[in-house]
């Protein structure tokens, strides 16, 4: 399946100054891009070179496509939550950017290469375009065989709020739109840039291995409809909140066919970590913790009296979490909060 460019409408302004951006949508019901920016620019991969490890891993193991208990479970979690020790184990163990090699062969990606040459170790520092990640995708669905399309997508589905290392994942494709959809997040130099021992050498040589990356990937709608891409850096230092705020803007201004997004306010969290609970009450378990910086979809908003009390406290309901948020960890302020329903 070739990489083209059909038509397709320039990506609306809404890149904040000092971000890199690159998107790619395909509508994979007309076989046409909706949406392009420097779809052929090389981005440091982060995470999402992930699926191509998956990918080679499971290659020549068919016709069942098994791999033992051990290496299926890192596979899930490497998939699901983003498992960086996973990834590091299937590197190695595999060739390292042999694995890049190969999978840009066999799918045909243009602007994918191995980390640069003084940088072997470092699956992150693979280059790789929003177009190929689109390509990535499309080869998922359409061409690879069904039991390696069930893991790897499946995985995809079941993304996980949180990477192993404490991330949250629910930005971009993830918090703009309703499910169904099927997610590869990535992320690097957060909270400090990464600082290479020396200059990267070889095809990657001119790839930023410095400013701060964020991307969303996936697919998004039923049957996955929309394939996308969106591939960021940001100003070093910027915070992980303000990276996912920057690239949610971005998300939220692209035409995704076949989506739907979720209804609510977005409104911007202040302090540090705010956490989501299950219930509106801060007895509840927490199911995540929110970067300052961050905005966040609120769809409706709840007051609650603690039994005994006559103090009470709002709560925004975040639709993308499943769970509530004290509204006095928005920068709206305690509640009740300006044009959000109650719930």
């Amino acid at each position: 399946m070739p990489n083209r460019f059909p038509p397709a409408r320039p990506v609306a302004p809404g890149v904040p100054a000092g971000t890199t951006a690159a998107v790619a949508v395909l509508d994979r019901r007309t076989g046409t891009f909706t949406e392009l920016l420097h779809a052929r620019t090389p981005f440091r991969s982060a995470s999402v070179v992930k699926l191509l490890i998956a990918l080679d891993l499971l290659w020549e193991r068919g016709p069942a496509y098994t791999v033992d208990e051990e290496d299926r479970a890192r596979l899930e979690v490497m998939l699901r939550s983003s498992d960086d020790g996973a990834a590091g184990h299937f590197w190695d163990l595999c060739g390292q950017g042999r694995i890049v090699r190969r999978m840009a062969d066999r799918l045909g990606l243009a602007d994918t290469v191995p980390p640069p040459d003084s940088h072997p170790g470092f699956w992150g520092y693979t280059a790789l375009s929003a177009q190929d990640t689109v390509r990535i995708y499309r080869y998922l669905l359409d061409e690879a065989p069904a039991p390696v399309r069930t893991v790897v997508m499946g995985a995809l589905r079941r993304a996980t709020r949180c990477g192993t290392d404490g991330y949250d994942q629910n930005f971009g494709l993830a918090a703009v739109f309703d499910r169904p959809w099927a997610v590869k997040q990535g992320w690097s130099g957060f909270p400090a840039p990464p600082r290479p021992r020396r200059p990267p050498t070889g095809p990657t040589a001119g790839l930023d291995l410095h400013r701060p990356a964020l991307h969303t990937t996936g697919t998004v709608g039923p049957g996955d409809r929309a394939v996308a891409a969106v591939l960021t850096l940001h100003p070093p230092g910027t915070p992980y909140g303000a990276a996912c705020t920057a690239l949610g803007r971005i998300t939220r201004g692209l035409h995704l066919p076949g989506a739907t997004r979720l209804a609510g306010t977005w409104l911007g969290t202040r302090g540090p970590r705010a956490p989501v609970r299950t219930g509106p009450t801060a007895r509840s378990a927490v199911l995540a913790a929110l970067p300052a910086g961050a905005e966040v979809l609120v769809g409706c908003q709840r007051r609650e009296q603690p039994p005994g009390t006559t103090a009470a406290t709002w709560w925004a309901y975040l639709p993308a979490y499943g769970g509530y948020l004290a509204a006095e960890a928005l920068h709206a302020g305690g509640g009740p909060l300006p044009a959000v329903p109650t719930c």
